[in-house]
């Protein structure tokens, strides 16, 4: 029997038993990697890593031992430092899993409540634009009235903020694999509180701009890409319904924030309507730093695009596809207020159910669609869902106008593109993420397609605007 008391690191005694249990053929690799897999974490730490690194510094080892301990201290600490290194399968579940499903639904909450702004171009009267009422739509009414600034220089603002939702998501999503999350999540959090406080002192369109455009944009984005890229990390065969969760954060802010702007700013004005919002954004946004907790371990070395993802064709295919659906999802939620208004004579009142349906209803679509994508897979309910969307767009011209019965056909018809919207804006991180089996890298490759979308996003609503505008005079003549 070999004598291993000299040339092993000190262990209990059934360590010693289990290893000197085999003949002198079991020692050596075996022998040195089963002490090493039954020493305490601590002691391993302090021994078998400090060697590896030592190795890896092509600095020589300890010269008490020998050749044999050498070499075999040196794959044992490889194969305990790359164990560290690899996260396990996604838990599916649990109360971590779940405490950052509900993190990320509070940031959705908070990110996407005043997203769906009108588009330049698309009101040329100043009354016009009451008919807008999501939050932002309210604030464009009080905007025009008070800074006499055009609609379309005031829609901008709404524009710019979801540009940069989408346009930053390359930076923060690799900024998150790297292991940054926390710091980015912060400053996205301070970012979005400090923008919205700063809006309710603003006189100027300029300072709105900055403040609400950009400050609160680039603070949208700090948060949205990186809590959904850690959620995924969490779940695998549950992971379209979890993000399906944290979608429902935008129809939940669709439904709060615009009545909360609607009922304060003729009470409370416009100063303490935003830092009312501000308030509520900062409890909610720190209970979710809260909640949020990255489970791989970071991923330091790699470029900040991540090239080879585009030679995947899966991948590339989804993001082009995904970008031309993203150009026309938003033009429904632009437009719905106005046209109910304008084309069917609704009033102020209607207006707003519509748009508060559209965004209720989207939340069943978000849980129903993405509870069946885990089981007949994500991009075979992505592709017919936005098929759907396509359809209802179209059909939406078929509406009757000004009738008993377009009101009604107008509330199903609203309803039914709530679903198919909230599905495709559910499903779209949900199918991204499925595309990337290193949840390393989830991150980077999710934000690589939120920068492409954010083109869409930026250009389709203006244009579709810019129809509404150069046809909307010959459409009501005839």
């Amino acid at each position: 029997m070999f004598n291993t008391t000299t040339s092993s690191p000190a262990g209990s005694d059934s360590n010693e038993k289990n290893f000197e249990a085999g003949g002198p053929e079991d020692h050596g690799v075996k022998g040195r990697l089963q002490l090493e897999s039954t020493e305490p974490d601590s002691h391993r730490d302090s021994t078998t890593y400090k060697t590896y690194h030592q190795s890896e510094d092509n600095s020589l080892p300890n010269q008490s031992t020998d050749v044999v301990d050498r070499v075999t201290s040196r794959i044992a600490s490889r194969v305990t430092s790359r164990s560290t290194i690899t996260p396990g399968p996604p838990p599916d579940g649990g109360l971590r899993a779940w405490l950052c499903v509900f993190g990320t639904f509070l940031v959705v909450m908070n990110t996407w409540y005043d997203p769906r702004t009108p588009p330049p171009n698309q009101i040329t009267k100043r009354n016009d634009v009451r008919g807008m009422i999501n939050s932002f739509g309210a604030f464009q009414s009080y905007y025009i009235q008070t800074l006499d600034r055009s609609p379309s220089d005031i829609s901008w603002i709404g524009s710019v903020e979801i540009f940069l939702l989408f346009f930053v998501g390359t930076f923060t999503g690799r900024l998150t694999d790297a292991g940054y999350f926390r710091s980015v999540a912060t400053a996205g959090s301070v970012l979005v509180v400090a923008g919205t406080l700063a809006a309710s002192a603003c006189t100027r369109y300029w300072q709105l701009l900055l403040a609400q455009g950009v400050c609160v944009g680039l603070g949208n984005g700090c948060l949205f890409c990186p809590t959904v890229a850690l959620v995924s990390t969490y779940f695998a065969e549950r992971r379209a319904f979890a993000i399906g969760i944290t979608a429902c954060g935008s129809g939940a802010g669709g439904v709060v924030f615009p009545i909360v702007v609607r009922e304060m700013l003729p009470r409370a004005g416009f100063g303490w309507t935003m830092r009312t919002l501000g308030f509520v954004q900062a409890a909610a946004l720190f209970a979710a730093l809260s909640c949020l907790r990255p489970r791989v371990p970071p991923r330091k070395t790699g470029s900040l695009v991540e090239w080879a993802a585009f030679r995947e064709l899966e991948y590339t295919f989804y993001a082009v596809g995904a970008s031309l659906c993203f150009w026309a999802s938003y033009i429904v939620f632009f437009f719905l207020a106005a046209y109910a208004r304008d084309i069917q004579g609704a009033s102020y009142d209607t207006s707003l159910d519509l748009l508060i349906i559209a965004n209720g209803v989207g939340i069943l679509g978000r849980l129903v669609l993405n509870s069946l994508a885990d089981r007949v897979g994500n991009l075979t309910m992505f592709v017919p869902t936005a098929g759907a969307a396509a359809v209802l767009a179209y059909c939406w011209a078929a509406l009757p106008i000004a009738s008993s019965s377009s009101r009604v056909g107008l509330y199903v018809w609203a309803a039914l593109s709530g679903i198919a919207l909230g599905g495709i804006q559910a499903l779209f991180p949900s199918a991204l993420a499925s595309l990337t089996a290193d949840p390393r890298k989830q991150g980077a490759r999710i934000g690589m397609v939120f920068t492409i979308v954010s083109v869409s996003v930026l250009t389709g609503p203006p244009i579709a605007g810019a129809l509404v505008s150069a046809l909307g005079a010959r459409d009501r003549a005839s």
